[in-house]
């Protein structure tokens, strides 16, 4: 693979993730100043959130197939003048067509292109095996960074200058990410794991005959159901229990500060531990922490705390799941194969998004979603068990 050394690969893709996920998880935020504005209820605002997130989910095996034959510098080039131009169009939009094109279509579609599938497979063709998983949790750990960063600044802005200049302002930021593209530039030619050739028909026909496979789809479709509800929606339960956005504001921001220590350490866990016994005590600790919440009277500390453990738990499955993919299947088609779990979190996503103001709308209340986000978490938990994890055998080169 004709790409820049690992240490500059990661970093190029810790700080695309950084932009490009902080921006995106400081919608949330937008919904009640762009609710009003538009004369838009919640279900509406969060179906253009669903809506992105199942675009960014149904597109991400064909970006992902695009970055393993092309590079993933080229893809992340275009998604971020893809995302620059969501973020303007939703600037200025006056209508519930216009926030489901711009948050909906074109940022689903850029998310695809700038976050971990992408940037995934770029780093994990040039990170030595034993150390891959780690590699991940750094760059998942990028994700976190910029929530913690991005969604403050986000809600000052808003406050301050209202949500039209305050989307102006990010798309400046993520225009940065263009530049970064160069960081992981390169063609790829295969990894560090050896072995036969293999074409990527043959790769999609192994993975699809193996259990495991699939069970790491459902699984990652939870993970997408609990997190987009949690960050689509928690900031508005907040401030309907009368604590406020600025207490909605600090959970986003501290689910992003705790989930770079959660990110790194789990990451460094499946370099040790098997990895999909981690993800199954990830998924059972999320609902007793859910339940938890609920059953406890709601107060700014109990809601910063929850924030605070959540977001230890936040991502650490994205370093897991990919790194269990590539430990599979081998990282010469980890973008298509990610992706295509990641497809899968990106359904949960959009049923975590448009559900939850679905409910609301329907029962005044968000109880029936925090119910369901609990017992799909031990479901998760269950499914993971018996996961086979042995790399795949391969006893002759597939022509390609």
């Amino acid at each position: 693979m004709t790409m820049r050394r690992p240490w500059i690969v990661i970093l190029s893709a810790a700080l695309i993730v950084t932009l490009a996920m902080g921006v995106r998880q400081s919608f949330g935020l937008f919904m009640p100043q762009m609710s009003m504005a538009l004369d838009i209820g919640r279900e509406t605002f969060g179906l253009a959130v669903a809506i992105q997130n199942l675009l960014f989910g149904l597109t991400q095996p064909f970006v992902g197939a695009i970055a393993d034959r092309h590079g993933a510098g080229r893809v992340v080039f275009w998604g971020a003048l893809v995302y620059v131009s969501g973020l303007a169009l939703a600037a200025w939009t006056g209508s519930a067509l216009g926030l489901h094109l711009s948050f909906g279509l074109l940022i689903g579609l850029a998310m695809a292109a700038t976050t971990f599938v992408v940037v995934l497979g770029a780093v994990g063709r040039v990170v030595a095996p034993e150390r891959r998983t780690l590699a991940f949790g750094i760059v998942t750990a990028g994700g976190s960074l910029g929530q913690f960063l991005v969604v403050p600044g986000a809600q000052m802005l808003i406050g301050e200058l209202g949500y039209r200049i305050a989307l102006i302002v990010l798309a400046g930021v993520v225009a940065l990410i263009a530049l970064l593209a160069l960081g992981v530039a390169g063609r790829p030619e295969g990894g560090p794991d050896g072995g036969p050739s293999q074409s990527l028909g043959a790769a999609l026909r192994e993975a699809a005959g193996h259990r495991g496979y699939w069970l790491l789809n459902a699984g990652f479709f939870v993970c997408g159901f609990q997190l987009v509800f949690i960050a689509t929606h928690f900031p508005a339960y907040l401030t309907d229990n009368g604590l406020g956005l600025a207490v909605g504001a600090q959970s986003l921001a501290l689910i992003g500060l705790f989930n770079i220590f959660g990110s790194y350490i789990f990451g460094l866990s499946g370099d040790y531990l098997r990895k999909k016994y981690v993800l199954s005590g990830i998924y059972a600790v999320r609902g007793l922490v859910i339940l938890l919440f609920l059953a406890l009277p709601l107060t700014p500390a109990s809601a910063l705390v929850f924030a605070s453990v959540m977001g230890f738990l936040w991502l650490g499955t994205v370093p897991l799941t990919s790194g269990l993919v590539g430990q599979i299947f081998g990282v010469r088609y980890l973008s298509t194969l990610y992706g295509i779990v990641f497809m899968s979190h990106q359904l949960g996503s959009f049923f975590g998004a448009w559900l939850g103001g679905l409910i609301y709308d329907r029962s005044g209340s968000y109880d029936a979603a925090w119910a369901a986000a609990i017992g799909l978490g031990f479901v998760a938990a269950i499914l993971h068990l018996p996961i086979s994890d042995r790399p795949v055998a391969r006893l002759e080169p597939t022509p390609a």
